[in-house]
């Protein structure tokens, strides 16, 4: 494959010829939709999961062989592969930038990442990528679970420090088809304190903003010394009080009307990188729960690079909402969403 700076070059820009490559590579698929030269064209502006269905359409048998799996699938490592969730694996074994896939097929698969993830935010998951990967598809695999089409079908890509998904709401009752997975590497291993190049620092920034804002009474109540596992991201549920999550960190009711003004400018920045309808979807499961309310803020001494005070790891949890921010030694972020405590989660 010719190599690029471009990640949309890099993947192969035509799409008026995936008509004849996707007929060729599905070999044995007796239809080929008629409106696919249409859909094709016109990807920038179909939804994620429409150009799903359409990879799904080109694949040949032993492509289906290896990508493909039935909705309740239980990957024998991984379990149920509709809901993994991990910093660094790959839900397949061919890569997306090899010679597996047609060059229109990557093009395909970046297609649905770009939709996933909001234009101003390409080039920074690009910068992730580069470091962290070598570049968009490079240790990097997809997974198509269940049938498009069939109410039950969802598009997976994984691979280090990105786990993303999308299913058009076949998986009920949660946010972006399931757990994702964000991170980055920018500077070594052992990043340095303040993150520099990190992309996802800005994130806990904000949410530093947030403790500056806290009184002597407050900071107590949201500091505490340990960590949970990072990947400690089941629903805890409501507590016994019925008033929110029984969990550690200062619940946001709690907090006054300018800090909880700052929190909100956190949950936004936490969901701009990703397409309106997941960050509506986040919202709308929110609120189900009981709003930011209900949820705690938590932030850990532990791992406090530079014991400089600006706190590295952080959490924002509620019911059924866990947004686990771990800074050091670079940055891993965990996302659970669902408007129930009962959905599980396979970390």
């Amino acid at each position: 494959m010719t190599t690029s700076n471009n990640p949309r070059e890099a993947m192969g820009l035509s799409r008026r010829k995936f008509l004849a490559h996707s007929a060729a590579a599905a070999g044995g698929l007796a239809v080929v939709p008629a409106a696919l030269p249409a859909i094709a064209e016109e990807a920038p502006s179909r939804s994620a999961e429409t150009l799903a269905g359409l990879l799904h359409a080109s694949l040949s048998p032993e492509q289906r062989r290896q990508i493909c799996v039935p909705w309740d699938y239980m990957h024998p490592k991984y379990g149920l592969l509709r809901t993994r969730i991990a910093n660094n694996w790959q839900a397949s074994e061919p890569d997306i930038a090899s010679d597996f896939y047609t060059a229109d097929q990557q093009r395909m698969v970046r297609d649905i990442f770009e939709q996933l993830t909001q234009p101003e935010w390409h080039a920074r998951f690009d910068k992730q990528l580069e470091d962290d990967a070598g570049g968009f598809g490079h240790s990097q695999s997809i997974a198509l679970i269940g049938e498009p089409g069939s109410g039950r079908f969802q598009f997976l890509l994984t691979g280090r420090h990105m786990t993303l998904r999308c299913d058009g709401d076949a998986a009920e009752h949660v946010a972006f088809g399931g757990p994702i997975f964000y991170g980055h590497d920018a500077g070594g291993f052992n990043e340095e304190p303040g993150h520099p190049g990190n992309v996802f620092w800005p994130q806990a920034v904000a949410a530093n903003n947030v403790f500056a804002m806290l009184d002597g009474r407050q900071r107590k109540l949201a500091l505490v010394d340990r960590m949970p596992r990072e990947n400690a991201i089941a629903f805890r549920g409501v507590a016994a009080s019925g008033k929110g999550v029984d969990a550690p960190g200062i619940p946001v009711s709690e907090l006054s009307p300018d800090q909880r003004a700052e929190l909100e400018k956190v949950l936004a920045i936490l969901l701009e990188p990703f397409r309106t309808a997941d960050q509506d979807e986040t919202r709308t499961c929110l609120a189900a729960q009981g709003g930011l309310d209900a949820c705690r803020l938590v932030f850990y001494r532990q791992g406090d690079l530079g014991n400089d005070g600006v706190w590295d790891n952080w959490r924002l949890e509620g019911p059924s909402f866990v947004w686990h921010f771990r800074g050091a030694p670079h940055v891993h972020v965990w996302v659970n969403v669902a408007d129930s405590a009962a959905i599980p989660t396979n970390a």
